[in-house]
């Protein structure tokens, strides 16, 4: 059987240092002429159209969304590059090595489940030097709903496969009931917001503090442990 291995981008595999959210402020800024529009939006563990969507309602501009995104998607491409630059970020520990262990295994697929839209999510894995790892996924503008995210994901790395089993990877409570809502494995790694014991409580079938010890992550993520 074929293990699709599906990850999360932010605070699971990487820390932007803040880039995402600034490209983001800046493209509503330049759209609405609003500053920090986002600054009563949850971002942790949300998707990216949902995250969009919800500025808009609080600021109250109408009009149909998905002009809306389209134009946003624009400004934002056109900040992210440059504020990544700009910020400190770092790949989370373990990573790469846990990455090139698991992209050589012919049972295992690696996969994205983020949030992020999908242009954003190729952006930040590119400029910390981990977009070859992947190949494909779900992302943040199919949906507000992660788990139609992680149900895009598993449909398109599992075309061709008489079977496989689907292990979703995050931070947050979201990515954890997201892959229970597909009936995938749900591990938590606790390198963003959340706890260990927040983790376990929202119904993770494993949890790590962080990959530092990626061998023993290897072995719990393809099932060998």
């Amino acid at each position: 059987m074929t293990r699709l291995l599906l990850f999360d981008v932010d605070n699971t595999l990487l820390w932007s240092g803040g880039a995402g959210g600034k490209a983001m402020g800046l493209a509503f800024r330049d759209l609405f002429g609003i500053d920090d529009g986002f600054k009563r939006v949850e971002f942790s563990g949300r998707t990216d159209r949902y995250i969009l969507a919800t500025a808009l309602r609080q600021h109250g501009i109408d009009g149909d969304f998905d002009e809306h995104q389209v134009r946003f998607l624009e400004r934002y491409y056109t900040h992210l590059p440059q504020t990544l630059r700009e910020r400190e970020g770092k790949l989370m520990p373990g990573f790469p090595a846990l990455l090139d262990d698991l992209s050589g295994r012919p049972d295992i697929r690696l996969g994205l489940a983020t949030g992020n839209f999908s242009r954003a999510a190729q952006l930040k894995l590119a400029h910390y030097g981990i977009d070859g790892y992947f190949s494909g996924g779900g992302f943040g503008e199919e949906s507000e709903d992660r788990a139609l995210i992680v149900r895009r994901a598993v449909e398109r790395l599992g075309e061709g496969l008489p079977s496989a089993e689907a292990v979703v990877i995050g931070d947050t409570p979201h990515d954890i009931s997201s892959a229970k809502a597909n009936g995938a494995v749900a591990v938590g790694v606790a390198t963003g917001g959340h706890s260990v014991e927040q983790l376990k409580e929202s119904g993770a079938d494993f949890v790590f503090q962080d990959f530092s010890d990626w061998r023993s992550a290897v072995a719990t993520l393809t099932g060998e442990a």
